[in-house]
């Protein structure tokens, strides 16, 4: 069974006294900072009028076919 802590004398990249030497781990976080082209613009989120329009203009149909089934039926 292996230790989950290497023994210090054997394990490699290791300075005396347990420090580790520059250059043998990677740095915590990238050092540069910013972008280095500019971004796109944003595509709009909204929705334009034209499929709206149309999205109603469908609902009122649909609506307007179930109420003449409604009063078909009553009648």
């Amino acid at each position: 069974m292996t230790s989950p802590d290497p023994e210090p004398r054997r394990t490699t990249g290791l300075e005396p006294g347990g420090g580790v030497p520059p250059g043998e781990t990677p740095p915590g976080e990238a050092g540069t900072s910013g972008i280095s082209h500019p971004e796109p613009p944003e595509l709009r989120k909204a929705w334009g009028p034209v499929p709206l329009v149309l999205i109603m203009l469908l609902v009122a149909l649909i609506a307007v076919g179930l109420i003449g089934m409604a009063v078909v039926l009553i009648a």
